[in-house]
């Protein structure tokens, strides 16, 4: 027997409520086509309602061809695309790598599904607000948990805990702590950039120090700089971790991991300026692949943004919940 979902305390119209409830678990596959609803008479003693306000709810479901009624027997779904999966991705931003997770996912997905895009920007508030507003309208919610270093960790956790485990995907970022039984595809922030360092130590070899250079307003993964220190610790390198390269004072035999562009084009910029090559006295390992990257023939560690949202989308398709660390590797150029 089919549940209507009601809110007692919510200001809409009831007969509204009856709609909107009907449309969504259509929306949702809860509800296929052919199945019968209840009659105006079992809804209106289930739910304490007036026959009027069933009656006009399911005419307004009847005029927007999501019901059809067969006289001496009832009503029935006939609703269009009732296979297709309803899903909400919610970024965190929306960049060229989070793009090529976007159209990755929707490649495999192909016409099996309708995703919808929010973007949260880090901010918890608003990913409430739109968790609030888009439960139980989705078969699948596919989150990247990313937000401000200074955000407390248990507001987001209990925001996540509201999505049924069967539902929720996160993407991008693990969250160990959270208990849900869920889908995930993550980069393993920490061990990721040890292995890459340690692969590259060859190259590594010929420098005594260490530079990350980590903005400290760019809410960057706060496991980042530990798998850095690791690497530099168990190598005995001397090490820093500094915010931008503006006040870099170069050095023969530094290398410099670098995570946004900006300060990858400042230390170029420095290089240029003095006597050093790049590749010999000077190194530079740049964070995630682009075509700038390749023109300049940078030394790059990624993570493969391609198989994130293809493996995402393919697992989501079987009804997997499984945990998937996502490659990460290295393209060596002459910038180490």
């Amino acid at each position: 027997m089919y549940t209507l979902q009601l809110k007692p305390l919510d200001k809409t119209p009831k007969y509204k409520q009856i709609v909107q409830s009907v449309i969504m678990d259509i929306e949702r596959s809860v509800l296929k086509n052919g199945d019968q609803l209840p009659s105006i008479s079992e809804l209106s003693i289930e739910h304490y309602l007036a026959r009027d306000t069933v009656e006009k709810a399911y005419r307004e479901l009847r005029e927007r061809g999501f019901i059809t009624s067969v006289q001496g027997k009832g009503y029935y779904v006939q609703a269009r695309d009732t296979n297709k999966l309803k899903i909400l991705m919610i970024f965190n931003k929306l960049s060229s790598y989070k793009k090529e997770i976007y159209y990755a996912f929707l490649e495999v997905l192909g016409d099996r599904a309708t995703v919808d895009l929010q973007i949260h920007h880090y901010n918890v508030n608003l990913f409430q607000e739109i968790i609030e507003k888009s439960l139980g309208k989705y078969n699948y919610y596919v989150i990247m948990p990313h937000f401000t270093l200074d955000t407390d960790k248990a507001l987001y956790r209990n925001i996540i805990n509201t999505i049924p485990a069967h539902e929720l995907v996160l993407l991008d970022k693990d969250l160990p702590e959270l208990k849900q039984e869920c889908l995930r595809v993550f980069q393993d922030f920490d061990k990721d950039i040890f292995n890459a360092l340690v692969n590259t130590q060859d190259l590594l070899a010929k420098y005594s120090r260490l530079v990350l250079i980590l903005p400290s307003d760019a809410n960057h993964p706060e496991e980042l700089p530990w798998g850095f220190r690791s690497f530099c610790l168990s190598r005995d390198k001397e090490f820093s971790v500094v915010e931008n390269a503006k006040n870099e004072v170069l050095s023969e035999g530094t290398a410099y991991v670098v995570i946004r562009e900006t300060d990858l084009v400042e230390l170029v910029k420095k290089i240029r300026q003095t006597s050093f090559l790049l590749g010999r006295e000077i190194g530079i390992i740049s964070f995630n692949e682009t075509p700038l990257k390749e023109l300049l023939n940078m030394t790059v560690i990624t993570t493969d943004f391609v198989a994130m949202g293809r493996t995402a989308a393919q697992l989501l398709l079987e009804n997997k919940r499984v945990k998937v660390n996502n490659p990460f590797y290295t393209i060596r150029r002459g910038s180490l």
